[in-house]
């Protein structure tokens, strides 16, 4: 409460989100939530690493970079500059949603290549959106929690395929693919992490699946799957070298795949910035929401310059706000500065290379579920009984699960259009948004007389029980942030 801060009148008290607090309490503070998003950072590279043919220590490389480049994009989003940044207590970091699209640029290009066109699409893709963040923060009326829900769903359900491959072991072609070792491994990684979220409370519960991916390895040193290469041949200090993988490149079919994805991104941080608003007492509004994303789009535009991708706020950061109760955006800001040094020291970043994927893969179902989880609650907040909410997250749902359920089944389409039809998110979020344009405002001027319509009782009978239930599983930090811009 404002209370807390204030000694003089209303009008000179700080207001939380604006406090600085003790140096001890901000560098913790700052550590806690670098522990909470460490996990879902270094993730995407190491998908990205081994699709695009890196070797381990490129991968661990592009693992240094992108904790570098968050760093980038949270002090942007926290400090801010002109009319950039949301000045929110956010933590920003490689997204997910880029995540499939470029593992099908990878697959379409070769090694040498594949990097290089996916920067260069990138840095396009981030252009784009930071010239569009005015106009885009007008149309929030257009990504409610049908639309922003199904995508967040289909991000997670697109992830855990590339989970359940690295708890077989990662190489197909590698004679212990899928062995009982390699899948009793991620099993034991998986029960060790659920059970370290049930029991573990505050900030040892937020870095569940970090400490779960340190006991995995330790357990699996004797199991005989773990290598310490990596880090012997990494150096202390190494600054994350620009255009390392080769100049930018600008394939047409990438570009346009990326610019998809950058939209996704910021339909995410939109529902974040209306979600993080109202925890800490500062609601966000249309110049709030502007200047977040030219954060996030400034932060992707630059972010390949130094190796790095699409940046986007991070949705377990704000449930971690709402748990501690912590709202300083300078604390977020000595978070970005923590990931800054991370990603400056080289050996720090190889150590995430001595995770053995089937490890990895254990947690890593952990956590693409729990983004699966967050999209089904913020679901569960977006009126599926009303008018046609629920035929356009089943059209949705459906046409993005084509490439995870049947991956050769846009294989007669051009090789272009494969970049886009390969990402169940962008296809499935195009649907979701172009059904919802059409169903819920084209004719309707009045979203309330949606609700007079008796027609959709019947189908709100199968959601309704799971109204209840999703919210109750607050463990999930994504989920409590993605429900909240509904209310």
């Amino acid at each position: 409460m404002a209370a807390n801060t204030g000694q003089k009148s209303e009008e000179g008290r700080k207001h939380p989100v604006d406090e600085t607090l003790p140096p001890f309490k901000m560098f913790t503070s700052g550590l806690q939530h670098v522990a909470a998003m460490y996990a879902g950072v270094v993730a995407p590279p190491m998908i990205l690493g081994p699709a695009c043919g890196l070797s381990a220590t490129e991968t661990a490389f592009l693992v240094g970079a992108s904790l570098f480049t968050a760093g980038l994009a949270t002090l942007l989003q926290t400090l801010g500059f002109w009319k950039v940044g949301a000045k929110l207590p956010f933590v920003n970091g490689v997204s997910f949603a880029g995540v499939t699209p470029m593992v099908a640029i990878a697959k379409e290009h070769s090694p040498h290549d594949a990097l290089p066109i996916i920067f260069g699409a990138v840095i396009v893709a981030g252009v784009l959106g930071f010239l569009l963040a005015p106009y885009f923060s007008k149309l929030v009326r257009f990504f409610p929690p049908v639309v922003t829900g199904t995508v967040i769903t289909l991000i997670g359900v697109s992830l855990l395929p590339v989970a359940f491959n690295w708890s077989q072991g990662g190489n197909t072609q590698a004679a212990d693919y899928g062995s009982l070792k390699n899948i009793g491994m991620a099993a034991v990684t998986f029960l060790i992490v659920l059970v370290l979220r049930r029991v573990l409370r505050g900030f040892l519960q937020q870095i569940a699946i970090l400490l779960g991916l340190i006991v995995g390895t330790l357990i699996a040193i004797p199991v005989g799957i773990t290598d310490f290469s990596v880090i012997t041949k990494a150096s202390f200090i190494g600054f994350p070298t620009p255009f390392h993988f080769g100049a930018p490149q600008f394939d047409v079919a990438a570009i346009v795949s990326m610019c998809i994805v950058m939209l996704v991104c910021m339909t995410e941080s939109t529902a974040d910035m209306l979600a993080l608003g109202k925890i800490v007492n500062r609601p966000a509004d249309e110049r709030t929401i502007e200047g977040g994303l030219r954060a996030d789009t400034l932060g992707t535009a630059i972010s390949p310059l130094f190796n790095g991708f699409a940046n986007s706020a991070f949705a377990q950061n704000i449930g971690l706000v709402a748990m501690t109760k912590v709202r300083s955006r300078f604390v977020v800001a000595t978070s970005g500065g923590i990931l800054l040094v991370l990603g400056l020291c080289p050996v720090a970043a190889s150590i995430i290379s001595l995770v053995p994927l089937p490890v990895l893969g254990g947690a890593g179902i952990v956590l693409f579920g729990s983004v699966a989880a967050s999209g089904v609650q913020t679901l569960a907040t977006a009126a599926m009984e009303k008018g046609e909410n629920s035929l356009i997250v089943a059209a949705a749902l459906g046409i993005g699960l084509i490439p995870i359920a049947a991956p050769t089944f846009y294989h007669s389409f051009p090789k272009d259009m494969l970049v886009v039809l390969d990402s169940g998110i962008s296809t499935g979020c195009l649907v979701a948004i172009v059904l919802n344009v059409v169903f819920n405002h084209f004719g309707r001027r009045n979203g309330d007389a949606d609700a007079a319509d008796p027609a959709p009782d019947p189908h709100a009978l199968e959601d309704v029980p799971d109204i209840p239930q999703q919210p109750a599983r607050g463990r999930l930090d994504d989920g409590e942030t993605a429900a909240s811009p509904a209310h």
